[in-house]
């Protein structure tokens, strides 16, 4: 006698409880892989400090602009994206040694761009590593997230004793785990916003060796004043968002100052960093990895121009590009946008290759090291962030 066939529901069901496994053993291998990298909530005193921040509001931290996003065209910009949203030959990297660094710039003031935000500032005697990254892909699992398109110009144990390393936020791409276990035993100061530093505890480095500042208030590096600065954007390694802060970083020597955006949308609040702290010699600004659904989270080229010259800036070097694909726009499309933006208001800019060398005293003429690719313009594309107001005039 044959046994009855199942019933189709009852195959469904079979599958989708297959599936449904499936994802739970994803789900586990991923935390389980990803438990260390995704960080700590702080806690006790930590946490305390925190909730007397006046960025704190109910469980979580806030820009004073909250940040708009355009969900539905999100999902649609998906189509849209560009076929050149990553090179398709070896980029001309810089490849720096010990050495060259070794010999101070002599106008005091150098600045080396290692790939995206991560750059090396040289200020009246003092050294600073921004959101140093050396894995090879800014992600919390080694074999998924975005993956860069070439190694770090320098190796980490290669480089010239650090001062300060300063942490702007603890987006993947800005906190990099494998970088920071790398770094715990440095001898060598953590600058970061609120909250940042549990995760650094947790990682191995020292109480001692880190400073964590609120918006305005800053930390003295020898005779150098490090102060955190306020930026438009989020945080956060997992879920849920907004339990860091974010920030940015006014660099304030004896001779010379620098400012560093970390990642921004566009905000009025500019232009009191810039009265407060400015003129600076060179603002290192974010350029790329934007779209005009989420204007808020990345300030975009045009922008970006906008800012530096809120900030009262000097000379704008261009970073949070040419390193990996976070948005849909071509690879070469922010550069192209910034150079363009900036002739139109006369701004001074430098676009160096990954690796080199730069003193904003004598900064080198732009030299197009990066193809001839079809990119949007402004007018195809715009960036403009919500909530700005009228600015004032420059």
């Amino acid at each position: 006698m044959a046994l009855p066939r199942p019933s189709w529901r009852r195959r469904a069901l079979r599958i989708v409880s297959w599936i449904a496994a499936l994802g739970a053993l994803v789900v586990v291998v991923i935390l389980a892989q990803g438990w260390r990298a995704f960080g700590k909530a702080a806690d006790g005193a930590r946490r305390t400090r925190m909730e007397r921040s006046p960025q704190w509001h109910g469980d979580h931290f806030e820009n004073p602009q909250v940040i708009i996003n355009d969900w539905t065209g999100m999902l649609g910009a998906m189509r849209e994206a560009s076929p050149h949203g990553e090179p398709s030959a070896p980029l001309p990297v810089v490849h720096v040694s010990r050495a060259a660094l070794r010999e101070p710039p002599a106008s005091g003031l150098r600045v080396t761009w290692l790939g995206h935000s991560t750059t090396l500032i040289e200020l009246d005697g003092k050294r600073f590593l921004t959101d140093p990254s050396w894995s090879e892909r800014s992600s919390p699992l080694p074999w998924a997230g975005p993956k860069h398109w070439y190694g770090p110009p320098i190796a980490l144990a290669d480089l010239p004793p650090i001062d300060a390393v300063l942490i702007s936020h603890d987006h993947y791409d800005h906190l990099d785990y494998e970088t920071m276990v790398a770094m715990k035993d440095w001898d060598t100061r953590f600058v970061v916003p609120l909250g940042i530093g549990a995760h650094l505890v947790y990682w191995g480095i020292p109480e001692s060796h880190i400073a964590e500042l609120d918006w305005w208030e800053s930390t003295k590096i020898g005779d150098v004043s490090v102060v955190c600065t306020p930026a438009r954007h989020q945080s956060g390694r997992l879920v849920p968002q907004g339990r860091t802060l974010w920030g940015s970083y006014a660099l304030l020597g004896p001779a010379h100052r620098a400012y560093f955006s970390g990642d921004t949308g566009l905000f009025p609040g500019m232009t009191e960093i810039g009265t407060r702290y400015g003129p600076f010699d060179v603002t290192l600004i974010e350029v790329g990895q934007y779209h005009r659904t989420w204007p808020d989270w990345h300030i975009g080229p045009e922008q970006a121009v906008t800012a530096h010259r809120m900030l009262r800036g000097r000379l704008l070097f261009p970073i949070h590009w040419g390193q990996l694909t976070l948005a849909f726009h071509g690879w070469t499309e922010p550069i192209e946008r910034v150079l363009a933006a900036a002739s139109k208001a006369g701004v001074a800019v430098v676009a160096p290759k990954p690796g080199q060398r730069v003193e904003p005293a004598s900064a080198p003429p732009v030299v197009r090291w990066w193809p001839q690719l079809a990119w949007e313009t402004a007018a195809d594309s715009p960036i403009v962030s919500s909530q700005v107001g009228p600015l004032p005039a420059l």
